[in-house]
């Protein structure tokens, strides 16, 4: 008998469109291979052509709906732009893109700004490094220092 892994999130959710489709799937081994529990909202299959605000919106909402505040959703586009204004839609999401370069923006748009939607450009990263970037977005965890929730609560009061 095998030992399960332990669920390390509550809850992961994935959504991309054509662009990212490939790393969307990549990602989704990846994580259930780490234990997170994932859920992928679409694109199911590749449909060249598709449009990313059906995919991205149902990602924010389940991020919008979580009172918990545990919830995070990683998007993909070709650039991560797009995806990021969608969900930037919601109260309470906080996306955030990433397109390669320092790694340290990754850590600091969790200790600093609590984002809880990473949106990876598809078309300048490639599958491995968006799964590093996952991970270490995913295990970098909010400072929760007074002058960051203040300012989070500035942003949540301007929706």
């Amino acid at each position: 008998m095998t030992k399960s892994k332990q669920i390390k999130h509550p809850l992961i959710v994935l959504a991309a469109d054509h662009a990212g489709y490939k790393a969307k799937e990549a990602a989704k081994s990846f994580l259930t291979a780490e234990g997170y529990n994932v859920l992928d909202v679409g694109a199911h299959e590749l449909v060249e052509g598709d449009d990313y605000p059906v995919y991205m919106t149902a990602a924010a909402m389940k991020v919008a709906e979580d009172l918990t505040g545990s919830t995070k959703a990683v998007i993909f586009g070709g650039s991560g732009q797009g995806e990021a204004i969608v969900a930037n839609r919601f109260p309470g999401v906080r996306a955030v893109v990433w397109y390669g370069g320092n790694e340290e923006v990754i850590e600091y748009s969790r200790k600093d700004n609590d984002a809880n939607v990473l949106s990876l450009g598809a078309r300048f990263v490639d599958e491995k490094t968006a799964c590093h970037v996952i991970e270490l977005w995913l295990t970098t965890a909010f400072s929760g220092e007074p002058r960051h929730e203040r300012r989070i609560a500035e942003i949540d009061n301007i929706e």
